[in-house]
């Protein structure tokens, strides 16, 4: 056998001997694949829009989530990799294991989201009747928001204080209108914004009216959401049960009986594990659609909003012709 043929098969026969490094060398392999992927899907053109801007932030903060908990979650899940890796040899056991401390603590605990999202019609209800019993002391509309902006209730109040913010700068009021809508992303506070831009550029009548019907629609919508949680409860605790009893099942056969599972020492067993891995993963994600409430589609959809077209415009100066001159008629 020449020296060549040898060369060629120390990396083939190193990686047979330790299936771990192999599996390390298929999970790194696959990594430079998807980066070279990634680089492939930067480079193509794409057509002129809007900019697109990623606020990690606010999407967290939408799902529920806040630092601490991030903190501790991303930390707990690292440390759960490492040990397993360090316990089995398993490379993809420590990335199922990792991905299992990510997401099963919500698919086992409470919904908090749901708690956040009543909390939030609720505001939204709150504080459309403040803009209603404010019109009806014979305030324009850009001043009832402007006056009950440092009033609002606390799910809303950021955003309203940025509705406020962006008035005081100068932007006309239905531009304003249209991102306080993008940063509410709720389709109740789509009701109400899209009656307020009706006021604003037709200068409708009897808005303390509609304003206060749609105050009691919020609150209608916020109290059905209870009640549909309330029934969604038992189908919320079977899932617990299920993904719970397999999930504590899984870890005592690997910690109790450690040579049942020594075909996955293999790169044709982590294969075969990571197989297992995806189809329990999407088993448990199929679960836990059942118990989620599905949301109602948006009235005012991300697309229609221009946040260059709100800062492109002229300022509309007080007593000017325009934006803050068009809420004059939007009393009572």
């Amino acid at each position: 056998m020449t020296s060549s043929a040898l060369l060629v098969m120390l990396p083939v026969a190193g990686a047979a001997a330790n299936p771990g490094r192999a599996a390390m060398i298929a999970l790194l392999g696959g990594g430079v694949g998807l980066g070279l992927f990634l680089v492939h899907l930067g480079l193509l053109r794409r057509a002129p829009g809007p900019p697109v801007t990623l606020d990690l932030t606010g999407w967290l903060r939408d799902r529920g989530w806040n630092r601490r908990e991030v903190v501790v979650r991303t930390g707990g899940t690292a440390l759960a990799a490492v040990v397993t890796a360090a316990a089995t040899g398993w490379v993809i056991g420590a990335v199922l294991v990792a991905a299992g401390c990510w997401f099963l603590p919500r698919v086992l605990g409470p919904d908090v989201g749901h708690g956040r999202r009543v909390a939030r019609i609720e505001a939204v209800a709150t504080w459309t009747e403040m803009i209603r019993d404010t019109l009806s002391a014979a305030a324009g509309l850009e001043q009832a928001i402007l006056a009950t902006a440092p009033l609002a209730p606390a799910p809303v109040r950021e955003e309203v204080a940025a509705l406020a913010a962006r008035l005081d700068r100068g932007v006309r009021l239905v531009p304003a209108l249209r991102l306080l809508a993008r940063d509410l992303a709720d389709p109740t506070a789509d009701l109400v914004v899209a009656a307020l831009v009706i006021a604003a550029e037709q200068q409708a009548r009897q808005l303390t009216d509609l304003l206060g019907a749609l105050a009691a629609t919020a609150r209608e919508r916020a109290s059905m959401r209870m009640r549909v949680e309330a029934g969604r409860a038992r189908s919320r605790t079977s899932v617990r049960v299920v993904v719970g009893t397999t999930t504590a099942f899984a870890v005592a056969v690997v910690l109790l009986n450690r040579p049942y599972l020594a075909a996955y020492d293999s790169v044709t067993g982590q294969a075969v594990l990571l197989g297992v891995g995806v189809l329990f993963a999407a088993g448990f994600g199929w679960l836990r659609t059942i118990a989620i409430v599905p949301e109602a589609g948006r009235l005012i959809s991300d697309r229609d909003d221009d946040p260059a077209g709100a800062t492109s415009r002229d300022p509309v100066r007080s007593g000017a012709a325009g934006g803050r001159g068009s809420d004059g008629g939007t009393g009572s």
